[in-house]
């Protein structure tokens, strides 16, 4: 079976499972890796099927991709995890992915930090973006507790239209933030859209909305 080779960009929580995405060598796009029996493509620890290595960011890896995969009705990217081994191609420098770097502005359609599925769903497909590689210069971060619960970090930038103020979601990054480790001001980060989202106590009517993460950080 052929592989598809990817180099990775995001590896970030979702719901105590993983976002996998990265850029397809051979074709210059993004790919996210998706399951076919989760609700939401997932990716579990048993779906990397990856002996002895844990996928990290600027990994080549090589997958099993189906050609196409679940949009979940607004996502372009997604491809099906098929059956088979997965293989550790090697790593890549930062510099290396400097070329799939986006300069354009606003991040991910538009200045605000969420985009909601109806303004996705308007989109023609092949506009449509979910995932998106930025470099930053001034790069920082802040941090919320409350009782009982786990830190929450947040990443800040001037991006040209106004402040990026987002969670961040990549758990290696986290885990260095939490043992007190200060983020360099100059870093790539891979913005994300979560799945559609909508409060209980919303009004009818009310749209559901993909709220902006930072999935992966790549200190330089």
């Amino acid at each position: 079976m052929s592989l598809t080779r990817i180099i990775v960009l995001a590896n970030s929580w979702k719901h105590k499972d993983w976002c996998l995405a990265g850029i397809d060598i051979n074709a210059g796009c993004w790919v996210r890796p998706v399951t076919s029996d989760t609700e939401d493509g997932r990716v579990r620890r048993r779906d990397m099927r990856l002996p002895w290595h844990f996928p990290e960011l600027l990994d080549i890896l090589g997958i099993p991709l189906d050609a196409t995969g679940p949009d979940f009705g607004f996502e372009t990217e997604n491809r099906t995890i098929l059956q088979g081994r997965w293989k550790l191609e090697g790593r890549v420098s930062p510099n290396d992915v400097f070329q799939y770097v986006e300069r354009a502005s606003p991040i991910l359609h538009n200045s605000r930090k969420y985009v909601t599925l109806p303004e996705l769903q308007q989109i023609p497909v092949q506009q449509r973006r979910t995932l998106q590689l930025i470099r930053v210069m001034d790069f920082s971060v802040t941090c919320e507790t409350a009782p009982t619960r786990r830190k929450k970090w947040r990443g800040n930038t001037w991006t040209g239209t106004g402040i990026l103020d987002l969670p961040i979601t990549d758990p290696v990054f986290i885990r260095k933030l939490d043992t007190g480790h200060t983020p360099s001001p100059q870093c790539l980060l891979t913005i994300s859209l979560a799945m559609p989202w909508k409060s209980s106590d919303s009004p009818p009517g009310e749209p559901q909305v993909c709220w902006k993460l930072i999935a992966g950080v790549i200190e330089l």
